[in-house]
């Protein structure tokens, strides 16, 4: 049975892992539009920190640290969703590029280039790119988000389930969707693979990706949003 921590165990959790929420906060900074300071980023990342500590169970058997680290992610993305920067005119951008993304894969039965795309849109390579770095920061989701405030408030986190306590029917499932995925990362570019596989699977951070690939920090963020597009363009079509 859970039993919530005591004032002095919370308190030893935050104080042990202080400089755990800047190592977090300097991950997550590439991707975070660059007028939200790192001040927000650390106040709203403390207190990430401390629902961790309050809600923290060790009977889970999950480090502390992997348990915070999901909070603190997702507190620093709440904060940014208030701030309402997902607005009405990136929201238009991002579903012009899906839109001919999702038209081009249809018409060419393969993966399109750059080029094609920004000839599909009527603009210019340039545009298209300047496009992709805008709508980047789009894709990000927070597992904290609420997803019935009148259910008492139970976030996406609240309802995922113990891996231990999947029937066979969801391990199928969950193998088949791993070879899903696997099948439509192998039809992105190279470069856009190399990227996403960077990112997701070795949690390099775009500057560090930026020096694996000797491109610029700009340009990765371009192949990053690209390459879920047209990601979710292949979940979308499946």
């Amino acid at each position: 049975m859970y039993q919530a921590a005591s004032y002095d165990q919370r308190d030893g959790l935050i104080r042990e892992h202080l400089q755990f929420v800047n190592f977090v906060v300097h991950r997550m900074r590439p991707q975070i539009p660059g007028f939200i300071s790192m001040d927000e980023l650390k106040s709203a990342a403390m207190q990430g920190l401390m629902d961790a500590a309050g809600r923290f169970d060790p009977g889970k058997g999950v480090l502390f640290k992997t348990f915070a680290e999901t909070r603190i992610r997702g507190a620093v993305l709440d904060e940014i969703r208030k701030m309402d920067w997902f607005s009405r005119t990136m929201r238009e951008k991002h579903n012009r590029v899906y839109s001919g993304i999702r038209r081009l894969e249809q018409k060419l039965g393969r993966d399109p280039s750059e080029d094609e795309i920004a000839d599909e849109m009527n603009i210019s390579l340039e545009e298209y790119q300047t496009l992709l770095r805008e709508i980047g920061h789009l894709g990000i989701v927070s597992l904290h988000e609420v997803m019935d405030r009148a259910g008492g408030g139970a976030s996406f986190l609240d309802q995922l389930k113990d891996c231990n306590d999947c029937s066979p029917e969801d391990e199928i499932r969950k193998k088949e969707l791993i070879g899903e995925m696997a099948d439509a990362i192998d039809c992105l570019s190279e470069k856009e693979r190399l990227v996403v596989t960077l990112f997701y699977y070795e949690e390099f951070t775009q500057k560090e990706i930026a020096s694996v690939l000797d491109l610029s920090e700009g340009r990765i963020s371009q192949l990053h949003s690209q390459a879920l597009l047209k990601l979710k363009v292949a979940f979308q079509e499946d």
